[in-house]
């Protein structure tokens, strides 16, 4: 049987039970609630250490909280009444950072004790809003001027994956950013990558440039002789219809490699 989880996302008291429990729906199990007030209400310290962490952020101290603290904030919907502290360090303590948190796959999330549906949620929600933050800062802007915003994009989307994603960044003649789109998803260590795919969706978009971007799981964006001669057969494929391949980025945990700065391209 799976353990009682120390966190009840949606906490009850049920009728004429004058104990005092609460009903986790994640793991659909009676667990102990958090002393609470005669009115009901989380204990007082709880309710100040929200009141405090909330204060901080909205009064300009975002930049310097720890990532664990961020991660609080968001739980604190997902798990009204309870300490959260714990589970938030949990969190990192597992996935490495804040990124690592929310870009790992929901299945891994609920591995985790303490989460469930509620709090899954919350944690992809959050993701989503990320991404699409960072994507509106480089569609339809001139890459070259954008580069910085560029990179920012592709690490925020793709660094903390743990399978291989290879996506296509699409450019009108002016470089201006038309169209990104994941192309494929592969495995830990390899992602089919399909030339004529690659070219035909170009000329679908009236494309005139492309950026090749994709993960490496393991960190290291050191390229593979795979990488190297699926982006030779691209290149050949777009210059004879006329399309530049101004790059291909691998992108690692840390950093990225420029197909371009090393020559390669």
């Amino acid at each position: 049987m799976k353990h009682a989880s120390a966190f009840a996302e949606t906490p009850m008291l049920p009728l004429g039970d004058p104990t005092q429990i609460t009903f986790d729906r994640d793991e659909v199990e009676i667990v102990p609630a958090l002393p609470t007030s005669k009115s009901g209400k989380q204990p007082s310290y709880l309710a100040d250490h929200r009141k405090r962490l909330r204060h901080r952020f909205l009064s300009g101290g975002a930049a310097a909280m720890p990532d664990y603290e961020i991660l609080e904030l968001t739980l604190f919907r997902a798990i009204p009444r309870q300490d959260v502290k714990p589970l938030a360090r949990l969190l990192i303590e597992t996935f490495g950072d804040l990124n690592g948190v929310l870009s790992a796959p929901i299945k891994r999330l609920e591995k985790v004790n303490g989460v469930g549906p509620a709090v899954a949620l919350e944690l992809k929600i959050m993701e989503t809003v990320t991404h699409r933050m960072a994507r509106a800062k480089v569609m339809q802007r001139h890459v070259i001027s954008s580069w910085d915003s560029v990179l920012d994009y592709c690490h925020t989307v793709m660094a903390h994956r743990d399978t291989e994603q290879f996506r296509v960044l699409f450019l009108d003649r002016k470089n201006v950013l038309i169209a990104d789109e994941a192309q494929g998803n592969g495995t830990v260590d390899h992602v089919p990558v399909y030339p004529r795919e690659v070219v035909k969706r170009a000329l679908e978009l009236n494309a005139s440039a492309l950026i090749l971007v994709h993960n490496h799981p393991s960190g290291d964006p050191t390229p593979s002789p795979e990488d190297i001669s699926m982006t030779e057969q691209i290149h050949d494929a777009a210059n004879a219809l006329g399309i530049t391949l101004h790059d291909h980025l691998i992108i690692g945990r840390s950093r990225e490699l420029s197909f371009k700065s090393q020559g390669l391209i």
